[in-house]
């Protein structure tokens, strides 16, 4: 009997400070096969949910990238960064002593729905075929455009002056680091983002995903026995 074409699914807890591509080599040198990928990047300091796809499963990362993802983490305001978030050095804006829960729920309000956003400078597009963050991190300045997003739940699940806790629903390509940003804006106090978990993508949830060292593991485990 003909066997099968190799297709596998992985869904992963990224680390942190590991980048997605990170987990992509690591995966694809344990399986040792090229055809391995991931499906939507996820930014160093996050950690959460990570689809990884091996083999002919590669062929379905478009449908997993286009689907809704959910984010949980928290914001600081009073301060920002040039990346909007801890991967630059923070600059304090203004004192957010008098934001109230109430402002920060109406800042929240204006930012969801479908919405124009502006990407971060520092982040994977590429303009004029070049990663933005590239240019970025050598302090050229590149002229981003807005992008039609969908945040379709915006919610706050604790605020703590100036920390603000929250749960976001989005569409494909919706930066939180943006979201941050916007917020801050809104509130005229800056704001940045100082965690991040990626806790769904559709219907695949962070619940069902493997710590990736385990992961690892089960695979040269499962190697060994097919030797």
């Amino acid at each position: 009997m003909e066997q099968e074409p190799y297709a596998e699914l992985f869904l992963i807890d990224k680390p942190f400070k590991w980048t997605s591509f990170d987990v992509v080599r690591k995966v694809r040198n344990t399986l040792k096969i090229k055809k391995v990928g991931h499906a939507g990047t996820l930014d160093p300091l996050a950690t959460g949910l990570l689809i990884v796809c091996a083999g002919k499963m590669t062929k379905q990362i478009d449908t997993f990238m286009g689907q809704e993802k959910e984010y949980t983490g928290t914001f600081e305001i009073g301060a920002t960064t040039d990346s909007f978030d801890l991967e630059q050095p923070v600059i304090q804006v203004a004192d957010p002593a008098g934001i109230s829960l109430s402002d920060v729920e109406a800042a929240v309000k204006e930012l969801t729905g479908d919405i124009l956003q502006i990407p971060p400078m520092h982040s994977a597009i590429k303009v004029d075929g070049k990663r933005v963050y590239e240019s970025a991190r050598k302090g050229i300045d590149v002229k981003m455009e807005q992008r039609p997003v969908t945040v379709s739940e915006f919610e706050i699940t604790r605020f703590e002056n100036p920390t603000v806790e929250f749960r976001i629903v989005c569409s494909k390509g919706t930066y939180i680091r943006s979201l941050a940003r916007d917020l801050g804006d809104k509130l005229g106090v800056g704001a940045y983002m100082s965690s991040l978990c990626r806790t769904r993508i559709g219907e695949f949830t962070l619940a069902e995903s493997k710590n990736l060292d385990n992961l690892i593991e089960e695979i040269k485990l499962r190697s060994d026995e097919n030797l």
